[in-house]
């Protein structure tokens, strides 16, 4: 059994979380700018064994797609080159930017350290993967 690693792909960087290779425990990596992206990715692979990857589905309240989707899906297909025996899941990020400021805030980091955009797209990443896997299991 492989990894499964979470992409929270935004407009300037993406934030990565990855599950232990029995998939049960998700936990943040560091925060890639996007224009780096794959050069993480092929490192971090050719260094561990990833199984699929789960890609935040950007949408609003009323299930309307975010217009980073656009990009997300350039990101995809570059992927799907790349790496052509990855899976891809879509998962809905809806509210995980709002619960990884609130996680943030509740642990007690300082100021400086919870407005960190990098610190929240890491968490994001986390809350993300961790949700996907809790549906998994059900």
């Amino acid at each position: 059994m492989g990894q499964i690693l979470a992409i929270d792909y935004g407009k300037a960087r993406c934030g990565i979380a990855a599950t232990d290779d029995f998939q049960i425990i998700a936990s943040g990596l560091p925060t890639v700018e996007n224009k780096n992206i794959f050069t993480f990715l092929k490192k971090y692979m050719s260094e561990n064994t990833v199984e699929a990857v789960v890609v935040g589905l950007p949408t609003d309240l009323k299930g309307n797609l975010n217009e980073v989707e656009n990009d997300i899906l350039k990101f995809l297909e570059k992927f799907r080159i790349e790496f052509p025996t990855i899976l891809i899941h879509r998962f809905d990020e809806r509210f995980t930017s709002k619960m990884a400021s609130f996680f943030i805030s509740q642990s007690g980091k300082s100021k400086k350290k919870r407005e960190e955009k990098g610190l929240i797209d890491k968490v994001s990443a986390t809350i993300i993967l961790q949700n996907f896997l809790e549906q998994k299991q059900k």
